[in-house]
C-alpha cells in the first residue's frame, strides 16, 4: 500500500506547524509576518559575502582568464 508523503511544515519565527492552506503561509499568524518583516527592515538578516560569478565579470566586459599576448 503507497503512503502519501507529508511535510511538516513550522512557522520560521515561533516554530508552530504551517499548512500550505494557511493564508499566512509560510508564517501561522500575522504577528510572526510582521516580526520576520522587521528582522529584514532592522537588518538582522544579511548576506555574509557576496557570490563572485564568472559570468557577471565576462557580461562586464572583463576576462576571467589572464589576456593573451598579441
Amino acid at each position: 500500500m503507497a503512503r502519501k508523503r507529508t511535510l511538516n511544515l513550522r512557522c520560521p519565527t515561533c516554530k508552530n506547524p504551517v499548512t500550505r492552506n494557511d493564508p499566512e503561509f509560510p508564517f501561522c499568524s500575522e504577528r510572526c509576518r510582521l516580526i520576520d518583516l522587521g528582522k529584514w527592515a532592522s537588518g538582522a538578516y544579511v548576506i555574509s559575502s557576496p557570490v563572485n560569478d564568472s559570468s557577471d565579470a565576462i557580461e562586464e566586459g572583463t576576462s576571467a582568464e589572464p589576456d593573451e599576448e598579441r
